[in-house]
């Protein structure tokens, strides 16, 4: 009999790893603006940008720039206004809330 085999449960591992990606309500929120954004000829292609600390989806005007601007959810922000950001190609903060649909709504992506 083997003493070093243990039966997992509940893994903890993939509970804690669950969140470190965007919710599927978040990334249906995005994707919804993407369309309307490459419907109205403004954004052209996207990426995503996975690390322990944020998630990020970047918008690109062409395949060939630099991303425009960068939607990110921070996992664990210092301040309950820095989970979702909106930063520029410099790496600026443009704009930041603690609710992602308010943040997208409440932007005029033509004038920033």
């Amino acid at each position: 009999m083997n003493r070093n085999l243990k039966l997992i449960i509940n893994n903890n591992f993939v509970e804690d790893n669950k969140n470190l990606f965007f919710e599927k309500e978040e990334l249906k929120i995005i994707l919804n603006l993407y369309a309307k954004m490459v419907s109205q000829g403004s954004w052209k292609d996207y990426s995503l940008i996975i690390s322990n600390k944020q998630v990020g989806f970047s918008v690109f005007k062409n395949s060939s720039e630099n991303a425009k601007y960068k939607i990110c959810k921070n996992f664990k922000p210092y301040s309950k206004y820095l989970k979702y950001l909106i930063i520029d190609s410099r790496g600026k903060i443009l704009k930041n809330s603690d609710d992602l649909k308010i943040l997208l709504n409440n932007i005029n992506w033509k004038k920033i």
